[in-house]
């Protein structure tokens, strides 16, 4: 399978090797850097045919790819992704799938309309953590839910944000909420019951005067199945990254995941007791070397799979909309000084220009 990368930025390494893993032709990156190309071309021991490309339309066009990752700046998924479908090519869109509810919309509606397959990258659904979380919930064994919690306790300096220009802007990114929490809140968000009743949030820019956007936020979710849930997500914990934490709580079970990306088992207490916890929090634990984890290459595995099966991949474009959705609504909620009522019917990043 033919397969192109736009954007040869942070994330990137870990989309090649995945592409990797799973037996692609890597038929071409992009980048609008050649020094990043370069960089990739040499750290991977990309093919000497692998073409290199400053214009991914250029590259869709010449190189005709079934599948296609983009990692750029948050503000550009969406208009590649629509290029790319229109174009006939799969997608793998790299998170948040866009940053407005608009474009989420207009990107689902022509992957149905041009009959391809989309993925958000939301990669820690992968991870043996996450997946015998929700094997539980699948199984019923915490009963009936009663709330979850999702915190995120990182550091991010200003050597960072001078990286990438586009960091923490309203218009190519958001703040620590959209950026850097999002995975966690996707998982909140798929844990819980998924449909959202309404959300209540705030957010402030604690400690990083030099971005646009939030580096702090809190949220309180209520769920339609009764359940609920909390979100705690920040940039601004010193001196390093500290925690990524997901918590379920139910009439009969209560899980605790933990480590740098929730790809640890730490707590593991049900009362039908069909295992043993420390038998769970030995087999489902994983320390991988950064925050970005192992999922990648079991994500891209699956889209290869929705691809020849002509099925949904297990992470598609609605699940990436309904992690944007909540974002957007925490904001909104914060701008707003009240409770958000889902689903949105339109809203964006850039509505929040000069909040702070």
């Amino acid at each position: 399978m033919r397969y192109a990368l736009i954007g040869c930025g942070r994330i990137s390494p870990n989309h090649i090797m995945a592409a990797k893993n799973n037996g692609l032709e890597i038929a071409a990156i992009c980048d609008i850097d050649p020094s990043c190309m370069e960089d990739k071309m040499l750290k991977f021991k990309l093919d000497k045919g692998t073409g290199c490309y400053m214009d991914y339309q250029e590259m869709i066009e010449r190189e005709k790819p079934e599948l296609v990752a983009i990692c750029t700046e948050s503000g550009k998924h969406a208009e590649i992704a629509l290029f790319c479908i229109e174009h006939g090519c799969h997608c793998m869109i790299e998170k948040p799938i866009a940053l407005s509810i608009a474009d989420a919309d207009a990107i689902i509606s022509a992957s149905i309309k041009h009959h391809v397959k989309v993925c958000a990258c939301h990669q820690n659904r992968f991870n043996k953590s996450v997946q015998i979380i929700r094997e539980a919930i699948d199984m019923n064994r915490f009963g009936r839910l009663f709330y979850g919690t999702a915190h995120v306790r990182w550091c991010r300096d200003h050597e960072y944000f001078d990286r990438a220009s586009w960091r923490g802007t309203w218009e190519q990114d958001g703040g620590a909420l959209m950026n850097q929490c999002i995975h966690n809140i996707d998982l909140l968000r798929w844990m819980m019951g998924s449909e959202i009743d309404e959300v209540i949030g705030m957010t402030d820019r604690l400690n990083h005067p030099y971005i646009e956007a939030e580096d702090m936020g809190i949220a309180l979710i209520k769920f339609k199945n009764g359940s609920y849930g909390i979100v705690e997500g920040t940039t601004d914990i010193y001196p390093k990254n500290l925690e990524e934490t997901l918590y379920i709580f139910g009439e009969k079970g209560t899980v605790k995941a933990g480590g740098q990306s929730v790809n640890v088992i730490e707590e593991w207490r049900f009362s039908d007791m069909l295992d043993d916890p420390e038998d769970v929090k030995a087999k489902f634990h994983e320390n991988p070397p950064n925050v970005y984890g192992y999922g990648h290459t079991p994500l891209y595995f699956d889209v290869i799979g929705a691809i020849q099966q002509d099925r949904q991949p297990y992470v598609n474009a609605m699940e990436g909309k309904k992690a944007l959705e909540l974002v957007l609504a925490i904001y909104k909620s914060a701008a707003e000084g009240h409770s958000i009522k889902l689903p949105l019917e339109q809203c964006a990043t850039t509505d929040f220009k000069g909040r702070f």
